[in-house]
């Protein structure tokens, strides 16, 4: 039983990584639906990288500076050139999904080197992903940078008119966006399953931008969603450990999926939004053009 809730919490840090960059993201006022297009990046870097190289350390580094850049450059189109960011997201993940098959393919299989030390079985990710949900909870809501965050993603020409830098708010929050992303899919290949194929993530990343929505923008309801995503998708591997003999595997791998379009169209009707008061940002999604 301990080795399920362990594994469960170590899959739960990736959907965490990737929402926590994205709540980042959107509380500037960028959305980026091509979240799981930076996280196959990221962690096909880091496969690669942790492959030839030899050093977990330099995979990971390599997963997270590709996972900034990649991050700056959807900030390109969607900040600087003021394109539609569902389109440049979109074309984020397509790109992916070819690209890291093109480069993956010759590194097909097991990662060749031994795994990541845990304390009792349980991940050193999970404990860093709670601290990071901590920062981040203290980043925007107690400090003046995250002020300026979350003016950036309420209304932009009140915030530039206050003297608040929007422009550069969110292509900082972009790359930090990106790089945790990057972070996720590393996650995912260098520790929680180090075996690369193509197109390795199977739906986690919409998943994790799927919870961003589900949290109200909350970090700590975030690690809450998080959790919860991890168990289930951990149960949908072997539910024979809980529930032996009820449906099959393939039908509990359809779980998460399916638990997550009830859940969206819940929180975005009127009742629970004025019930709950969902904190979507006023800009998000929209372009801002400096007067």
């Amino acid at each position: 039983m301990w080795e399920l809730v362990a594994r469960s919490l170590e899959a739960s840090t990736i959907f965490l990584f990737a929402a926590l960059g994205e709540l980042i993201d959107q509380r500037s006022g960028v959305l980026n639906v091509g979240l799981e297009g930076l996280m196959l990046f990221g962690g096909t870097a880091a496969f690669i990288t942790a492959q030839t190289t030899g050093s977990h350390a330099l995979g990971f580094l390599a997963g997270l500076t590709l996972g900034g850049l990649l991050g700056l450059g959807h900030g390109f189109f969607s900040i600087t050139l003021r394109g539609d960011q569902v389109v440049s997201g979109m074309g984020l993940w397509i790109l992916s999904f070819g690209l890291t098959t093109y480069l993956g393919s010759p590194y097909t299989g097991p990662l060749g080197l031994g795994r990541i030390p845990s304390l009792w079985g349980l991940s050193p990710f999970f404990p860093l992903g709670v601290a990071l949900v901590a920062i981040t909870w203290l980043l925007l809501f107690r400090t003046g940078l995250g002020l300026a965050i979350r003016s950036a993603g309420e209304n932009p020409a009140a915030a530039e008119a206050s003297g608040i830098p929007v422009t550069s708010i969110r292509f900082l929050c972009v790359a930090l966006g990106g790089m945790l992303a990057g972070l996720s899919g590393a996650t995912y290949t260098l520790s929680y399953n180090p075996v690369w194929n193509y197109n390795f993530l199977m739906g986690w990343g919409f998943v994790s931008l799927a919870l961003v929505f589900f949290s109200m923008w909350n970090p700590w309801i975030l690690l809450a969603g998080a959790s919860l995503f991890g168990i289930m998708w951990q149960l949908s591997l072997s539910p024979e450990l809980i529930l032996p003999g009820v449906l099959s595997r393939y039908v509990w791998r359809t779980v998460p999926f399916a638990i997550t379009i009830p859940i969206l169209c819940i929180i975005s009707t009127p009742w629970f939004r004025t019930r709950w008061g969902l904190a979507k940002p006023e800009a998000l999604g929209r372009p801002y053009a400096k007067g």
